[in-house]
């Protein structure tokens, strides 16, 4: 049965945040004898998709894995072109996110990036900062060790300088210093190609996110079977360490 994103918008239980860990561009590619970048070319493709069918179904937050820290171990050559994608693509869809009341943040190490491609980006951080529809959260040159090592440091030098008592420290105090402040964890963390891991994706914050192992391709992976996760995993029961009866009472 075909499953439309009024369906989704109505469900009392729908997700306010999902996160995606967007893997299977190369062997799309290799699958068909095409060289990889054709993979991550078709892969864009798949995020316009979601990103449209995540607003259209009234989701709040929607985080991308589009980059992660260890991507960068990768041929020079295609760390480059996907770069270059990145950029065209940033310019190219900025607007249109725009237009759409969509909020842009980027989570990562933005010390990484090129200037020209965090230049694009600020661009267009600061065109959406107030727009409210949904927020969508792009992890570049992102990696969950790094994130939660650079808060560490944020908080030691804080307590260098005398400004910080170490037993002042709890969780609201740490996550402020993640790049994820102010963005509420995820609920649903959907990866797609049929591997089981998480690479070291958004660690703290899935502390009690509900997972989901798709099958399909990123190129592949299509509104229905984005749709199909979303209403399954309404049908979760999310305890957070409780029994089932307190959660039902």
């Amino acid at each position: 049965m075909k499953i439309h994103a009024e369906d989704i918008k109505n469900s009392e239980n729908k997700p306010v945040h999902i996160a995606i860990i967007m893997d299977g561009n190369g062997r799309w590619a290799k699958q068909r004898g095409l060289p990889r970048m054709m993979g991550h070319n078709e892969g864009v493709k798949t995020v316009k998709e979601i990103v449209t069918a995540s607003g259209e179904a009234g989701i709040k937050y929607l985080t991308i894995y589009a980059f992660s820290k260890e991507n960068w171990n990768r041929p020079k050559d295609e760390v480059n072109a996907i770069m270059s994608l990145l950029l065209k693509t940033t310019e190219k869809e900025i607007s249109e996110l725009h237009r759409n009341n969509i909020r842009v943040k980027v989570i990562g190490d933005k010390n990484d990036l090129p200037k020209g491609a965090w230049d694009v980006l600020e661009k267009g951080i600061k065109l959406t900062k107030n727009n409210t529809h949904m927020t969508l959260i792009i992890a570049l040159s992102y990696g969950s060790r790094d994130e939660i090592l650079r808060a560490v440091r944020s908080l030691a030098q804080d307590i260098k300088r005398g400004e910080l008592n170490p037993d002042d420290i709890n969780e609201t105090l740490f996550e402020s210093r993640l790049d994820t402040h102010n963005i509420p964890d995820p609920d649903l963390i959907i990866r797609t190609s049929g591997e089981y891991r998480i690479s070291n994706y958004l660690l703290w914050q899935s502390a009690y996110a509900e997972y989901y192992f798709a099958p399909e391709l990123w190129p592949d992976f299509h509104r229905q079977e984005y749709y199909r996760i979303i209403m399954e995993y309404a049908k979760r029961e999310r305890r957070f360490g409780k029994t089932s009866e307190q959660v039902t009472a």
